[in-house]
């Protein structure tokens, strides 16, 4: 929520009536705006899980600027149905200042005593600076730096060495994925096109039709068998992008390239320039209205069809999927004057399973093996395909992939 909130602010600091560090009016985590755990609860599932004309009266005043974002995220989980919703936690409840906090008393010293619980949430996440990846002078008061690949860290920290969860540095993930990812392209070209190429730059040499090329690369499938907190699958989206921006087939729903931008992976994180300025959402710019618009659908179409995951540890699951989602996040844009383009589920690619373990021998003939079952590999595929079907139908009429389109397989 912090990711978003510093997006939101972002995004409006272009208009002439704010400041440079952006509009604060759109900030939501904080005690102006959330005084109690019920204000909490409303902000899930009555304000995030809902749009516009379907929340209730008195949200839609409180926060009249936070977008609906379509996400199970938002969704009630197994175990709030059975335990406790945010709402029921008591509001007065305190709990002791942690002695080595980052919170500061006006002197500067480290604070102590006791703090309200959602009190000292607010206060310990503000003491850090989400909104400035890969922007380092909109940081201010020298706050630390936080992106999303910290979630992979936290995970482990939390979930320590027991299950073998260890985070892999992000300089791992890119190297691999730099040096996989482009030998696949190539490869997948010249099966398809029957042609000899050794690297990237023989293939530019012969690319004609860009759409074409988009479909190849797109046709790429990777699926990390210990996904982890999926720092490997963020890797290799940033990369595919990286490659189509090297082989200038990088484009926008219309089919325009996007031929005055670099796309690249600089510090595990994807960089988007133009002519050496670092590219900066304006929504009330039209062709930076474009260029947001590609950049999303580039890494949706490639979340939705080329990524998946599997670890046997369903808080790995969760986070990957949540980290999947961060990085369509930073691409969001403004569909009309007050609404995003809304964030598809994803939770059909990332599954939870032992990827050490099958049934089945890998050259087993499983058309033998689902005679007792329902299922037929031909079913199963007829099916996914309507899934797809029903997203991409769903999108054109709602302008979104919402939860009606998931199917239980």
């Amino acid at each position: 929520m912090k990711l978003l909130e510093a997006q939101l602010i972002n995004y409006h600091r272009f208009d002439k009536r704010t400041t440079s560090r952006g509009d604060r009016s759109y900030s939501f985590l904080n005690f102006e705006k959330i005084k109690n755990y019920d204000d909490l609860n409303s902000l899930f599932f009555q304000v995030l899980a809902r749009k516009h004309d379907e929340r209730n009266e008195d949200v839609k005043t409180l926060f009249e600027k936070i977008p609906y974002l379509n996400s199970s995220l938002f969704e009630p989980t197994d175990l709030e149905q059975l335990t406790l919703f945010i709402s029921n936690l008591k509001d007065d409840k305190t709990a002791p200042i942690y002695s080595q906090t980052v919170l500061k008393d006006s002197q500067g010293k480290k604070r102590s005593g006791n703090i309200f619980t959602l009190q000292y949430l607010f206060e310990f996440l503000d003491a850090y600076d989400f909104g400035a990846e890969g922007g380092e002078e909109i940081r201010e008061n020298n706050k630390t730096l936080i992106n999303a690949s910290v979630l992979g860290l936290i995970f482990e920290k939390i979930n320590g060495y027991k299950d073998g969860s260890f985070f892999t540095p992000g300089f791992i993930t890119m190297y691999m994925c730099r040096e996989t990812i482009r030998k696949a392209v190539v490869q997948k070209f010249n099966e398809t096109k029957n042609w000899n190429c050794t690297s990237i730059d023989e293939l530019y040499d012969k690319i004609e039709d860009r759409t074409e090329a988009n479909q190849i690369v797109n046709s790429i499938k990777i699926c990390d068998p210990a996904v982890g907190s999926g720092h490997f699958l963020v890797s290799a989206l940033n990369e595919m992008i990286a490659v189509k921006n090297d082989l200038k087939i990088l484009q926008d729903r219309n089919g325009m390239r996007l031929k005055e931008y670099e796309a690249e992976v600089v510090n595990d994180e994807l960089i988007v320039t133009e002519e050496g300025v670092l590219f900066e959402y304006n929504p009330l710019n039209k062709e930076s209205q474009r260029v947001q618009d590609a950049l999303f659908h580039e890494k949706q179409t490639i979340i939705e069809n080329c990524l998946f995951g599997v670890d046997i540890n369903t808080n790995s699951v969760k986070i990957c999927r949540l980290r999947l989602w961060i990085e369509l996040l930073k691409n969001a844009y403004y569909k009309n004057s007050t609404e995003l383009e809304t964030l598809p589920n994803i939770d059909i690619n990332i599954k939870c399973g032992n990827s050490l373990v099958s049934r089945f021998a890998i050259d087993a003939d499983l058309r033998k093996a689902l005679k007792s079952s329902k299922w037929t590999i031909d079913g199963y595929r007829i099916a996914v395909t309507l899934t797809e079907m029903l997203k991409t139908r769903s999108r054109k009429e709602n302008g979104t992939a919402d939860n009606r389109h998931k199917i239980g397989l």
